[in-house]
């Protein structure tokens, strides 16, 4: 047995005409807090890859 009640409608929020359940409206937050994090934390650099031959 479920832990959750799948039969049951979904609870939605709405903006004017813009109409989402929360459900997609977390899955789409959770994207962008993914993206931000991909985006502003640094990514594992490895200078020597990047050495050019005047600094050899």
């Amino acid at each position: 047995m479920s832990a959750l009640a799948a039969d049951t409608a979904g609870t939605y929020v709405h903006w004017g005409w813009v109409q989402i359940s929360v459900a997609n409206l977390v899955v789409i937050g959770l994207m962008l807090v993914i993206f931000a994090a991909a985006v502003l934390l640094p990514l594992g650099r490895h200078p020597e890859r990047y050495e050019t031959e005047d600094q050899q």
